[in-house]
């Protein structure tokens, strides 16, 4: 009778795109219905809740599912705003929505574990040497634009166009293999935690995290470790 009645409140979520709460207490609100059949929310959500030890889902109080201006003025498809998570209600596959949501959680935890991820620079010398890297490739290539550009590690919307109108993300997935995790890894400092994090869940082996970025994979290790962050913080 329990299955029953779980297998009928999942199919009226889905259906309906009801409200609900998780197993951790996160309020899953639908401002707009899902547009693809294929994306089940509550199935992604449950995915990451039960990845990710419940202290690193502190800060996320809310899930909105919607259309908000920021996806259009940035294409997003997600973002995280104090204590929400907005995910965007099209995306293409189940994979892009669970990805986006781990995504956003380590968003979250800049501004808890901001200290602990950034103070040291360890990260950042790491960004900031293959952001040289990349400079030297795509001045080869003909993109030549100043190296001081790709020295910033704030989020540059100008730079951020470049990538992805001028070079073209297809060309950027090519080039950065093996230097940053994605194309959009390049992007910022806090993109290139955050997609590493996202990394860390998707690859249970962690095989091409700690081959490619040893020191944001050490950074992401001691997230984990609660008893730690509770002595330091």
């Amino acid at each position: 009778m329990m299955l029953l009645n779980y297998i009928r409140h999942k199919n009226l979520v889905v259906e309906n795109n009801m409200d609900f709460y998780t197993s951790n207490g996160i309020h899953v609100y639908f401002k707009d219905p899902v547009k693809n059949n294929d994306v089940d929310i509550e199935e992604c959500i449950a995915k990451a809740e039960s990845v990710l030890a419940n202290h690193l889902l502190d800060e996320v109080e809310m899930v909105i599912i919607g259309h908000f201006e920021e996806f259009d003025d940035r294409s997003l498809t997600a973002f995280y705003d104090g204590g929400t998570l907005y995910l965007t209600p099209e995306h293409e596959s189940q994979e892009d929505a669970f990805n986006d949501i781990v995504h956003e959680v380590a968003h979250s935890l800049e501004e808890p574990y901001g200290a602990l991820i950034y103070q040291d620079s360890k990260i950042e010398k790491e960004f900031l040497d293959k952001r040289v890297n990349l400079h030297k490739i795509l001045w080869e290539l003909g993109f030549k634009t100043p190296e001081a550009v790709f020295l910033e590690t704030e989020y540059n919307e100008e730079f951020d166009m470049f990538l992805y109108e001028d070079v073209g993300y297809d060309r950027l997935s090519i080039v950065t293999q093996g230097i940053f995790i994605s194309p959009y890894a390049a992007t910022s400092l806090r993109e290139y935690f955050a997609t590493g994090f996202s990394e860390y869940y998707v690859d249970p082996s962690h095989g091409y995290l700690k081959t490619t970025c040893p020191q944001l994979y050490k950074k992401i290790l001691l997230l984990q470790d609660k008893e730690a962050l509770d002595k330091t913080y």
